[in-house]
């Protein structure tokens, strides 16, 4: 599988607490591809913290689709083309070590790993032989209800829409451009409000992670 998206941003996170994240929303045509099912290989943010219920635990993050719409949000799918890849690094020299690897098949999230990694760069091979979960997508109709299921090494997913946590006041952003003395709101208004992201989210033993106090975490998709 080739890479058809990298985060820009690599992901320092202690293993003790905290929360880190990255985002860029929503990249240009030349970065996410042409066409209208590019949109589905955007990375718009990436978190990775330790889980606030069970400090043993890490959860991972990665948000696609932008700023979907409710009426979109109701129709918007995973492709099944395109592979979701966490890369983690866990002996500091910025090169992944584990991947847990996510793709839709036959209207299910199946989620392969943390898992070593077998080449590292641009491509990828599904880990099949890894520890897998598979959970059926939520529903823009079930949203309040997410479904998550649990294998046998703990690993726990869910993969569905989720509110979209880009923040900006456009409008006042129209207005400081135009009289720079006038400042920004706090709080502002959030021009973005009701907006989703189609949203995978994995949480994994920290035992499953190596014996590292540091990782670091970035996100790729990946199409046939």
């Amino acid at each position: 599988m080739k890479k058809k998206l990298l985060l820009g941003s690599l992901l320092g996170v202690a293993l003790v607490g905290g929360i880190i994240f990255a985002a860029d929303h929503i990249d240009a045509p030349a970065v996410t591809g042409a066409g209208p099912s590019s949109l589905s290989n955007d990375i718009t943010d990436i978190y990775a913290f330790q889980s606030p219920a069970d400090n043993s635990k890490m959860v991972f993050v990665m948000n696609t689709q932008g700023l979907l719409s409710p009426a979109t949000s109701a129709s918007a799918t995973f492709p099944s083309n395109v592979m979701f890849e966490f890369n983690i690094d866990n002996t500091g020299d910025n090169v992944e070590d584990l991947v847990i690897q996510c793709l839709v098949q036959n209207g299910k999230m199946r989620v392969y790993g943390p898992v070593a990694v077998g080449t590292p760069g641009t491509t990828s091979t599904v880990k099949t032989s890894g520890p897998m979960t598979e959970v059926a997508v939520t529903s823009y109709a079930s949203s309040t209800t997410p479904t998550t299921a649990t294998n046998a090494n703990g690993v726990r997913v869910f993969a569905g829409p989720r509110d979209d946590p880009f923040f900006f006041d456009f409008t006042r952003y129209n207005m400081v451009l135009a009289n720079p003395a006038i400042g920004f709101n706090s709080p502002g208004s959030d021009t973005f409000a009701g907006s989703n992201v189609m949203s995978i989210v994995v949480e994994v033993p920290k035992t499953l992670l190596g014996t590292a106090t540091t990782i670091n975490v970035w996100g790729e998709t990946k199409s046939k």
